[in-house]
């Protein structure tokens, strides 16, 4: 991994992040206040972070766990605007490739960087304006929405940012694709909103949780971490939260909660090694359970 951190795209696994050219920070602390749940997380993401990709293990069991007392707010972090930059020995969408497939083997989650050879994106501003545009309709269909975005990106070499695949996916989760494309333009105003959020609260890249309790005693997550990481930076800012632990009743239960999961997800959620975790899940492939899509850097199982 390159030293030179100022081009986003170069995610440098052992930080967890994907770093964007410093900017301005403010001095002040901003207020986040909480409003249904004890704890408030902002979480600043965009659909083609791959360390993104890389925390969805830790993100799914803190919910399952954790997620009668947090809720989280999804914030688009812009991470390429476009391509009129040149640094950290990116300067074109082919010298992606390479960095994600080292990301994918770093983070043991799925993905093909050959998407940046065959079906370059150039630009992740309409994909944020989507999920915008989804949070409109719909907060919770909208982090169903983004997922499926991110599987169609890692895994099937999808380029969301074209409309087309931004509309394939919204149907999938279930939004209402004319709306979403009616209101794609005050959901431009509302990314604008994120992205300023995003320079007051320091953001300097993806991902990055920001936890605040009714106190607003605050504490954030910089890049991917271990699970324990999320949990304890929780329980510090509401110590009488109790772990709910996932009733396992078969193999195939989680499917019912999260319809896709990658071996490492799977292995995170039941604190099992991932090897054991690919074992279960081929032999419930094996035996006509789930369904199994591979690429070169690994799999993703789907209940049938």
């Amino acid at each position: 991994m390159s030293e030179d951190k100022t081009n986003p795209l170069l995610c440098d696994p052992v930080s967890g992040m994907c770093e964007m050219p410093a900017g301005e920070k403010s001095n002040t602390k901003t207020a986040i206040p909480t409003e249904n749940k004890p704890v408030k997380i902002i979480y600043y993401t965009d659909p083609i972070c791959s360390s993104c990709w890389g925390i969805e293990p830790q993100l799914r069991k803190l919910k399952l766990e954790y997620g009668d007392y947090f809720e989280i707010d999804y914030r688009m972090g812009g991470l390429l605007p476009d391509w009129s930059y040149n640094s950290g020995g990116i300067s074109k969408p082919s010298d992606v490739a390479h960095h994600w497939d080292e990301a994918s083997l770093y983070y043991e989650m799925p993905i093909d960087g050959n998407v940046w050879l065959e079906n370059p994106l150039d630009s992740s501003y309409p994909s944020c304006i989507a999920m915008k545009a989804a949070q409109m309709q719909s907060k919770e269909k909208a982090v169903y929405f983004m997922r499926i975005l991110r599987e169609k990106l890692y895994l099937n070499k999808k380029n969301i940012a074209k409309w087309e695949n931004i509309a394939e996916a919204a149907k999938i989760a279930g939004l209402d694709v004319p709306k979403l494309k009616a209101d794609y333009d005050d959901a431009e105003e509302l990314f604008q909103e994120d992205l300023n959020l995003g320079k007051t609260l320091g953001v300097r890249g993806f991902p990055t949780l920001f936890l605040a309790n009714a106190d607003n005693n605050q504490l954030t997550v910089y890049g991917s971490k271990p699970y324990d990481a999320y949990e304890n930076a929780l329980l510090a800012l509401f110590p009488e939260a109790k772990a709910k632990k996932f009733e396992n009743k078969n193999s195939l239960s989680i499917f019912e909660i999260y319809p896709t999961l990658a071996p490492k997800e799977y292995a995170v959620i039941h604190n099992i090694a991932v090897n054991e975790a690919k074992i279960i899940l081929e032999e419930l492939f094996s035996k006509e359970k789930l369904d199994k899509k591979t690429i070169k850097n690994g799999s993703l199982y789907s209940k049938k």
